[in-house]
């Protein structure tokens, strides 16, 4: 017996229809960049402080210290102890207040230019950023005639002590 191979004439692909496809992506690609988030990024440089081997650093005549405590912030020096309180409050006033008293330290201690920050390990990310921006610089004036003023910008982080 034979076996007959029937010959299948070959027909050409036919086109891809992609139509469809190209109607998805005329409607999601604008929705997808009307959607997308653009984020900035800013980096601060923070000194950390220095380990307590070696030589001593010079005297300074102030070491300013601002403690982040759960419902105060404690402005003060290790020379001097804790000069101000400043109670933490729901509307972040505390901060503005905050700015002020920097603003007052550095017209009595003009070339100081650093500060240590000690925040409490439970301290908010939010909060540790507050409190660096308003030890760092500060704006004076309202409105258009505000000029950003630079306080404190040397900036050492580092852990609170316990108690207070």
């Amino acid at each position: 017996m034979k076996r007959f191979r029937a010959r299948r004439h070959r027909k050409e692909a036919d086109e891809m229809n992609i139509t469809a496809f190209m109607n998805l992506m005329v409607i999601l690609v604008p929705f997808l960049l009307i959607t997308a988030v653009f984020s900035r990024t800013a980096i601060l440089e923070l000194n950390l402080p220095a380990r307590a081997e070696g030589n001593p650093p010079p005297q300074q005549t102030l070491s300013l210290e601002i403690t982040i405590r759960r419902n105060v912030l404690e402005v003060g020096s290790r020379e001097q102890g804790v000069m101000r309180r400043i109670a933490r409050r729901a509307d972040g006033k505390e901060f503005h207040e905050l700015s002020e008293l920097m603003q007052s330290i550095k017209s009595s201690f003009p070339d100081k230019v650093d500060a240590t920050i000690l925040a409490e390990p439970d301290t908010a990310y939010d909060t540790l950023v507050q409190v660096m921006d308003s030890v760092r610089t500060a704006e004076i004036g309202t409105g258009a005639k505000s000029t950003r003023v630079e306080l404190f910008p040397g900036i050492s982080v580092g852990d609170a002590p316990m108690g207070g």
